[in-house]
């Protein structure tokens, strides 16, 4: 928008601090909008029943009245004046009233004045009360909430934690890698009654498993472990599927109350509520003996079933929108997508599901100049990443490893997983080969080492290091 554009707009700007007013009135007014400032919401009120403004800017504590308390009002006389929301009280709570009241768009004290002008581009240059108007309102509210969609699936979801969060019961989460276990947690977490304790995170993939009782229940002396860390809070335990069997047997007794650790500060056994999350199938590790069949019982007594991102893909456009305010605001250019895009990435399968969406959109926002994201950049970022599968028949175990590394990739918050990737890789491909060679030459070492090729020195090795249970297999 020019400036002679700009000349025909007019601003109305409500803070009850004299330099802010100044500011931006100073900003506008070199952009070539009309501006008119006032220290109080009853002025701001008086103007828009009056008719004047194109875009209203307010803060929300004013002298007189709670700007929350105008907007209302003011959306009543005046549906399609858009209004931007300025708050030094950065709460979700906050957040999420600014949606409600029917701001387009929310921005937190200390502001970049770029943002301020950028969102005001935007509001003045889309079609009042538009669909995507209404979105992008959405979208400001949904990215300051841990769980996004509205899907029958999602609304599951929903309902599931809602009967968890004032229970303390331990609680299995289980879903594909991005799917947003750990969100799930977090919000058990935060909405229940431990809120005010820790929430101690432990990624059992990532931890070398002669490591892993040693985490949880540490060595003694400073190192007091992570159940005595979360001690009030609560202890995340994701992908449980990976834990040894010996230390699934003190998790169990943590459950039931037997274990007899002690938290030296309290002089009492640790007080944690148990949420663990897995993407592997648990009932199929039973079956190896990879997993205690009474662990399972206790952790999945009402699980929490996340679904992917290709069952539920009515959300992608709330997910995307969300991402792209998220990413807007740690930095990276601010953009919008079209119904276009919108509409490939609907039809796109998604292994890595809503963590890879994420940094699509990231990468995006990243790479790109162009203000507006469309298919034809979308279907570029997908070619560019897809994984390279067979065009006909099954998958090799090359491809199968490709792709779940890449939905492994996905799941990271970051994109990186922790160091020493290689060495787990090799252990999680190295288990199951020699648990199911042993399984079938029903435990005959000798004859599994000759198929494997290895020493059976070197297997007997392998077997302890890797805790492989020796289950005898049918013929």
């Amino acid at each position: 928008m020019n400036a002679a554009a700009n000349a025909s707009k007019k601003i109305l700007i409500a803070d009850d601090d004299s330099s802010i007013r100044l500011v931006l009135s100073q900003a506008f007014t070199r952009l070539g909008y009309q501006v008119r400032a006032t220290g109080n919401a009853s002025t701001l009120l008086k103007w828009a029943e009056e008719g004047e403004g194109d875009l209203i800017l307010t803060d929300v504590m004013m002298p007189d009245e709670n700007v929350f308390n105008v907007l209302p009002r003011i959306r009543k006389e005046r549906p399609k004046l858009p209004i931007i929301v300025m708050s030094a009280q950065n709460t979700l709570l906050t957040a999420v009233n600014a949606a409600d009241a029917g701001a387009f768009e929310y921005i937190s004290k200390p502001f970049d004045l770029d943002d301020i002008t950028a969102a005001a581009r935007r509001a003045l240059s889309r079609p009042a009360d538009s669909e995507a108007a209404k979105a992008q309102a959405r979208a400001m509210k949904d990215e300051r909430l841990p769980l996004i969609g509205r899907s029958a699936a999602m609304q599951e979801v929903y309902r599931t934690v809602a009967r968890l969060v004032g229970a303390d019961l331990t609680v299995l989460i289980l879903g594909e890698s991005g799917t947003g276990k750990e969100l799930v947690a977090r919000a058990l977490h935060d909405l229940g009654r431990r809120r005010d304790g820790r929430f101690v995170v432990i990624n059992l993939a990532a931890v070398p498993r002669e490591r892993v009782e040693t985490e949880l229940f540490g060595r003694g002396g400073e190192d007091l472990g992570k159940l005595v860390e979360a001690d009030g809070g609560t202890l995340f335990l994701d992908e449980i599927g990976d834990m040894p069997l010996d230390a699934q047997s003190r998790l169990l007794r943590v459950i039931d109350g037997a274990e007899p650790a002690i938290n030296p500060r309290t002089s009492r056994p640790p007080n944690v509520r148990i949420i663990a999350a897995t993407n592997r199938d648990l009932r199929g590790l039973i079956q190896q003996g990879l997993f205690r069949e009474d662990l399972f019982f206790r952790l999945n007594v009402d699980p929490v079933r996340l679904p992917p991102l290709r069952d539920r893909v009515e959300d992608i456009p709330d997910l995307a929108r969300s991402f792209l305010l998220r990413a807007a605001r740690e930095g990276l250019p601010s953009k919008t997508i079209d119904q276009s895009a919108l509409d490939r990435m609907k039809t796109h399968d998604w292994p890595g599901n809503v963590r890879e969406l994420e940094n699509l959109v990231r990468r995006v926002c990243a790479l790109y100049g162009e203000e507006l994201i469309t298919a034809r950049i979308v279907e570029r970022e997908l070619q560019d990443h897809a994984p390279v599968v067979g065009e006909s028949g099954p998958l090799t175990l090359s491809q199968l490893i490709e792709r779940h590394l890449a939905a492994h990739f996905a799941d990271q918050p970051d994109g990186l997983p922790a160091a020493g990737l290689y060495d787990r890789v090799l252990e999680e491909v190295e288990r199951p080969l020699i648990q199911l060679t042993l399984s079938a030459t029903r435990g005959n070492q000798v004859r599994a080492a000759e198929i494997l090729g290895l020493n059976r020195n070197t297997l007997r090795k392998k077997i302890q290091d890797l805790g492989v249970e020796m289950v005898r297999g049918k013929r």
